[in-house]
This record gives structure tokens, sequence and C-alpha cells, in this order.
């Protein structure tokens, strides 16, 4: 295969995440406003993981002010669930994978990139839990949509499952 045939992705730039006290005054302008970083990071750099997804289910309303504050051709990355990851191990996970994919993150449309799943350093590698997993995992918004749909009471209202 010559490098001509090689098919070429794009590679994106990006930090993990956007809130960073110690930043302030030195990447973020001294006087810049907390709810402006991300807008002034964004344009710095063509995608950020969005982190605070591994902590906590977030809302719809918030991944349409992070998709409104963001140029066009960015792209976010979102961290997976650690509820999935290091409670639930993958374990019994269909109504978390649910309520993750309801929380709003396919308000960013296009600029949904990739979700990260980060796995404790104790976890151990069992192939089949890993592909029970997989089996679970839309590969399309439009099947991230239908698992969303899924979603237990506690997401009763603040759910977003429409592809946009």
């Amino acid at each position: 295969m010559t490098p001509d045939a090689i098919p070429h992705g794009k590679v994106h730039i990006g930090i993990s995440g956007w809130r960073y006290k110690g930043w302030r005054g030195v990447f973020y302008p001294e006087k810049l406003p907390q709810r402006k970083e991300l807008e002034f990071a964004s344009r710095r750099f063509d995608t950020i993981e969005l982190n605070g997804s591994f902590y906590s289910l977030q809302r719809p309303e918030s991944f349409s002010r992070w998709h409104a504050e963001t140029p066009q051709d960015f792209t976010f990355s979102v961290k997976g669930s650690r509820y999935i990851t290091h409670m639930r191990r993958l374990r019994d996970v269909e109504a978390p994978l649910a309520n993750f994919f309801a929380q709003g993150l396919l308000r960013f449309g296009a600029k949904l990139g990739p979700i990260l799943w980060q796995f404790p350093p104790n976890f151990k590698f069992e192939p089949e839990v890993l592909e029970a997993f997989f089996e679970l995992l839309p590969r399309t918004q439009m099947q991230a949509a239908e698992l969303a749909r899924k979603h237990d009471d506690r997401l009763q209202g603040r759910s977003w499952f429409q592809v946009c």
C-alpha cells in the first residue's frame, strides 16, 4: 500500500475540560468571566472533553448551551459515566446506559464526537463482560436515541432523545 492510498483521518487537538482555576490569568485572560471559558477555549482548540458527564448526569439545557457557545466545526468528546465503568463495572448497565444517552448529549448533533469509557486501574479484563457491554453500545445517533427512550424514571421530564 502506497502512502497516498492510506486513508487519512482528522487529528483533533484539545483539552480535557475547560474549567481550571489555575488556568485563569494564564491561559484565560485575567478578566474573562468563568461562563465564557468554554467559548474562549473552543476558539483555540477544535475539541474539548466533557468531563462532568463522568461524575454525574447533565441537563439537556447544558448541552444546548455548550453547543451554542462553540464554533460550527467543533467536536465534543464525552466521557462515559463512572457509575457504569467504576461502580457497575459494565454489569447490568442497560438502564444506566439509557440514562446516559437520555441526559441530552444528542443535542450536540454533528458536534458529538467520541464517547470515552475510562476504566478504573484495577478493572479486571474479562472479554465476555467487555463484549456484552460493546453489544449494548449504539453505533449511530439514531440508535443512541432509541436506547435513550428506555431511560428510567429518574430522568422523567429532563430527558432528550431526539437526534439534532
